[in-house]
């Protein structure tokens, strides 16, 4: 365990972080230190599908923000989102938001890349978006968002606002009481957080990982071609 520790302060070191990541790391870190009321990592695999209903409630008001309707918003429709959700941000941490979200880099955030960005925002400015969260009138979705957030803590079992692959196996053990299954289980669900593959998962890349989990983005797209 001491080589990994050792390993992730090499990684955090020798990687750039962003002024936007930094930010993530030092909120996550403070929601650390008040702790987490989940118990097991299956405890969320069981939320899943309360989860996925209530952030597909958030389409409406995706809708509402994508002006051209054109299936995107674009920065200049984020700026307009915060505007009239009354959330403070400036023009720069704006353009960092968008740039970290869409991910795709095609200059707009589709559903599910907006979804992250809403949950960072939780995340990064809670008073201002529990007051957007009551303009947008879906009362359930603060709750989700902490739901998420209670979910990082308990994999960061270290409290440095990033997830390693020692703590996701030690969070996926807890689950499956040691079986000899559970390290490629943990392995597989690492992988597919760890978007960037330096070893480390901000709690960005837990989001847009989480999305793929219930499926949100093959559901995104089954709605548009309905439409």
């Amino acid at each position: 365990m001491g080589g990994m520790i050792g390993k992730t302060e090499t990684v955090k070191q020798t990687t750039q972080v962003s002024k936007l990541e930094a930010e993530m790391v030092n909120a996550m870190q403070r929601r650390a230190a008040e702790g987490s009321s989940m118990k097991s990592f299956n405890s969320l695999i069981l939320k899943f599908p309360k989860i996925d209903e209530n952030l597909k409630k958030c389409r409406s008001i995706f809708q509402q923000f994508d002006e051209d309707s054109n299936g995107a918003i674009d920065q200049e429709e984020l700026k307009h989102c915060f505007i009239k959700l009354e959330i403070s941000f400036t023009e720069d941490e704006i353009s960092d938001l968008f740039e970290a979200c869409d991910i795709n880099k095609d200059m707009g955030m589709k559903f599910n890349e907006f979804i992250v960005l809403l949950c960072l925002v939780y995340l990064l400015k809670e008073l201002g978006a529990v007051h957007g969260k009551r303009r947008m009138g879906l009362p359930d979705l603060e709750a989700t968002f902490e739901t998420l957030v209670e979910a990082f803590v308990f994999l960061d079992k270290n409290k440095d606002g990033y997830v390693s692959r020692n703590e996701m196996v030690q969070a996926i053990n807890e689950t499956v009481g040691g079986e000899r299954s559970s390290g490629r289980i943990a392995m597989r669900r690492f992988e597919e957080m760890d978007w960037d593959k330096n070893g480390m998962v901000t709690f960005k890349e837990f989001l847009f990982a989480f999305t793929h989990w219930i499926g949100f983005e093959d559901n995104d797209d089954d709605e548009d071609d309905e439409e």
